[in-house]
């Protein structure tokens, strides 16, 4: 019987929980990860080479993303690296993701965050 349980995973870095949140929307290079979180986050968020590969090597050790072996087309740049949510990946970002809609929640009833129209 596997006994994973995403909320062991939990509190996600928020550099982790960007780049899972990234890969939800399908598969993506390194450097369409960075540019996809700077677009989202409207560049509160900016994640450097270093901080966003680090970051890959630790999600894929603990099997929440995986490295893809094929290219999207014949003609793409040999250098890049595509990376893909597992399963396991999908379950802890949502675990995180209901974590965090709990803290916010939390933050409104004590009047921190103004209720949204």
């Amino acid at each position: 019987m596997d006994r994973f349980r995403p909320e062991s995973f939990l509190p996600l870095t928020p550099v982790a929980f960007e780049i899972l949140l990234t890969l939800a929307d399908g598969d993506r290079h390194g450097y369409s990860v960075m540019q996809e979180v700077g677009q989202r986050t409207g560049g509160a968020v900016t994640l450097h080479p270093g901080t966003l590969y680090r970051a890959l090597a630790r999600l894929l050790e603990t099997a929440l993303i995986e490295e893809l072996e094929a290219r999207p087309s014949e003609g793409d740049d040999e250098r890049r690296r595509y990376y893909r949510l597992t399963a396991r990946g999908r379950a802890v970002a949502e675990a995180e993701a209901s974590r965090l809609a709990d803290q916010v929640a939390a933050a409104r009833a004590r009047q921190l965050i103004k209720a949204r129209p």
